[in-house]
């Protein structure tokens, strides 16, 4: 009997696990177990999970979609297939992995992210932040994966005599290992969590300076922040956002022992050598030179690269900072349209409520930044001249050296300059002020009003994404729901193209709407992620409050993007059917066939034995060019054909179930044709029978009898009012 009470404990625990251990079978994203299960949510919760836009839901790019839960506290790590077995659909295997921290979380996470390698994930809330590496081992039930969590600056956020909160928290997009944390004490610090996670490698302490202009006490507090991209100056750039709306920025800033490519640090390079060391300006050619002296040192293989003529993929950044200069706190960043200065008075009558959120992003050759209010606006600007670096000589950093005085660790005060000078005002130049340490410009692009319900608690936290597959395109997730926002005018990308056009509106759509019941709370959007392949194809996937998720085929949105006319040319309006080109899936140069290659200059190959030297020399030459020409262009295609093989094999299957479908509506129509026949038929006859009856209706005698005329009619009425006289 104990035996068979254990076996049946034991079954019951295996029919409870997490993470059974049954065979993977593959099902449709939104038909997956974690989605589908009842949800055991009180409607208390669901209604506090909407009061504030969250994201619970990360993609790491590849082939896995991570959902955080918070009531069971464990992450649901799912194995997905994009495209397959159709070009709309995702699948995911069931049943999915589940991972549990070793340590308990006191504090419900609001937002999740995982860096660019997927080994790690963070989990940030209000009352807390946790980096949970995403490698364990299996507990002693075999019910989850254990996974390693730790605490990310303990003792300077998680005091008890600490009243510093994390204002923002996220990965750097340069690091495995790095994330920049933003808190209410107006510092930004970079911690390294492969070396330490409970002090900061780099502190930079954030201090405005007055203009002039009386500002309130809620004007002067940071919000949130942004890292730049890889754009110049703007892969070492932080953007810092405040309450008031008003941007700064600090430049340069990179995570030590980091990796950058050789072409972008060539490209910042020349640019400070060319416009700033050879100006007529002393103060263009002190700042180049500042910013030459931190290449060179942070990255000392970039003189070699020049000099000797080596190339190398990516360098690595080394610990370095200017010992008697400190970073300027490079802002505000001034507001224009279109040469004219842009007021406080008309950005406060088209933004409401405070600034909640920033977004920085790269669309070709503008540097986008998109500043989200509570009020449910998003107010787009792109940078209208280089981020470029400026220090201050009046103050020198804090510096944290080990036993070989290599640096481990640097503070500094970054202050902002109070001087007009510094503003870069619309009318100036941008070709004479390279260099002098001017903030730069935003060119206001929208101001896009989501329309989104008056909320009085406090107004609306608004999330943003941006498209890795269109970079125009961009998503909001708020209270309401999910909107994209595609932005059809691109200043300085336009301008590149050589395409002169007038201002456009961005254009809005609703991609998930959660406000049509009586309350927006009852469903919201705790999850969403964009996902793309590298087919093209796109997909949004989103999880509601109640557990439920929708997975949508972006590929309909994509006719949204405009399209270029040529109004120059003649044949615009032609009667010729305009052809879309067909996708490139094998390149042009594996059509073209291997390249042709001279044969060298060699004596008579028939005087020459094999045995010779001259012989022997000869033969390795030629098997050389033919290894080079042949051998290698027939890996190429090989690989190519493997490569795509699926995909052609995918788009041919398509091609023959559309002839089948068409032959079969040819069946179709040839089955029905002796019956359209006949009915045709009956149809005629039926109408010569009418025919004939009509004519027969006409031979009648009433047919051919004419109307009374109106005196006629006159005179029967009189008649009939006449009394009738009997006899």
């Amino acid at each position: 009997m104990r035996f068979g009470l254990d076996e049946a404990v034991e079954e019951e625990g295996r029919r409870s696990s997490l993470t059974p251990t049954k065979a993977v079978e593959w099902l449709p994203l939104d038909k997956h177990p974690v989605f589908t299960a009842a949800a055991t949510a009180s409607a208390a919760e669901v209604v506090a999970s909407g009061r504030t836009a969250r994201n619970l839901l990360a993609w790491d790019g590849d082939s896995r979609l991570y959902l955080w839960d918070n009531r069971l506290q464990c992450l649901h790590r799912i194995s997905i297939r994009l495209g397959e077995p159709e070009p709309s659909f995702v699948l995911a295997a069931s049943p999915s992995k589940v991972l549990k921290a070793d340590v308990g979380l006191e504090f419900e996470v609001d937002r999740i992210s995982i860096n660019r390698n997927g080994s790690a994930l963070l989990l940030a809330g209000s009352d807390g932040l946790r980096v949970m590496y995403l490698h364990g081992h299996s507990s002693s039930d075999n019910q989850a994966i254990i996974c390693r969590a730790v605490s990310v600056g303990s003792e300077i956020y998680y005091g008890k005599t600490n009243a510093i909160q994390i204002l923002q928290a996220s990965w750097h997009p340069f690091s495995e290992t790095h994330i920049g944390i933003l808190s209410s004490d107006s510092v930004f610090r970079l911690f390294d969590l492969s070396l330490d996670i409970g002090q900061p490698e780099q502190e930079y302490y954030l201090q405005q300076a007055a203009l002039g202009k009386p500002r309130n006490a809620a004007s002067i507090c940071p919000v949130d922040f942004a890292f730049g991209g890889d754009h110049l100056w703007d892969r070492f750039s932080v953007f810092i956002l405040y309450t008031d709306g008003s941007i700064y920025t600090i430049c340069p800033i990179v995570p030590f022992r980091s990796v950058h490519k050789v072409e972008s640090l060539l490209e910042i390079y020349a640019d400070a050598q060319t416009l700033g060391l050879k100006s007529d300006n002393s103060i263009a050619v002190n700042n180049s030179n500042m910013a030459v002296s931190w290449l060179e040192a942070t990255f000392s293989e970039l003189a070699q690269q020049l000099s000797e003529g080596v190339t190398l993929p990516a360098l690595r950044a080394r610990p370095y900072a200017l010992f008697d200069a400190c970073l300027t706190l490079q802002g505000p960043l001034n507001k224009i349209c279109h040469g004219e200065e842009d007021s406080s008075s008309i950005r406060g009558a088209q933004c409401e409520g405070r600034a909640c959120n920033l977004i920085y992003h790269l669309v070709s050759k503008d540097s986008i930044l998109v500043t989200a209010w509570s009020g449910g606006q998003l107010q787009v600007d792109a940078l209208a001249d280089e981020i470029q670096p400026v220090w201050r000589t009046d103050s020198a950093p804090r510096l944290c050296v080990d036993s070989y005085d290599h640096i481990l660790g640097v503070a500094m005060i970054c202050e902002s300059d109070s001087s007009e000078a510094a503003m870069l005002k619309p009318d100036q130049q941008l070709d004479h002020i390279v260099w002098l340490g001017h903030s730069p410009p935003l060119l206001r692009i929208a101001i896009v009003d989501l329309a989104l319900p008056k909320n009085t608690e406090g107004g609306h936290n608004i999330l943003m994404f941006a498209d890795s597959l269109i970079p125009e395109r961009m998503y909001t997730l708020h209270i309401g729901g999910v909107d994209s926002i595609l932005l059809p005018y691109l200043p300085f990308t336009n301008q590149a193209g050589g395409k002169d056009e007038t201002m456009r509106s961005p254009i809005v759509n609703a991609v998930l709407t959660t406000c049509l019941g009586e309350s927006p709370l009852q469903s919201s959007v705790c999850g969403f992620t964009p996902l793309a392949d590298s087919f093209g194809y796109s997909w949004v996937v989103g999880v509601t409050s109640a557990q439920e998720c929708v997975v949508l085929d972006m590929k309909s949105c994509n006719s949204l993007l405009p399209i270029q006319f040529d109004m120059d040319k003649d044949d615009l309006f032609s009667d010729q059917e305009m052809v879309p080109n067909p996708p490139a899936i094998i390149s042009k140069e594996l059509l073209a066939g291997p390249k042709a290659i001279l044969l060298p200059q060699a004596p008579n190959l028939r005087s020459i034995t094999a045995d010779s030297i001259e012989g022997r020399s000869a033969l390795h030459q030629y098997c050389r060019i033919f290894h080079e020409t042949y051998v290698e262009y027939g890996h190429m295609v090989y690989f190519e054909l493997k490569h795509h093989g699926p995909q052609i094999k995918k788009i041919i299957d398509d091609m023959h179930n559309r002839l089948d479908e068409a032959k079969n509506k040819l069946a179709m129509v040839e089955d029905k044709q002796l019956m359209l026949d006949d009915r045709i038929a009956s149809a005629i006859k039926k109408h010569d029978d009418l025919e004939l009856r009509l004519q027969r209706l006409r031979n009648l005698p009433g047919y051919h009898k004419k109307p009374l005329s109106r005196a006629e009619r006159d005179f029967k009425a009189e008649l009939s009012k006449l009394p009738i006289l009997i006899l």
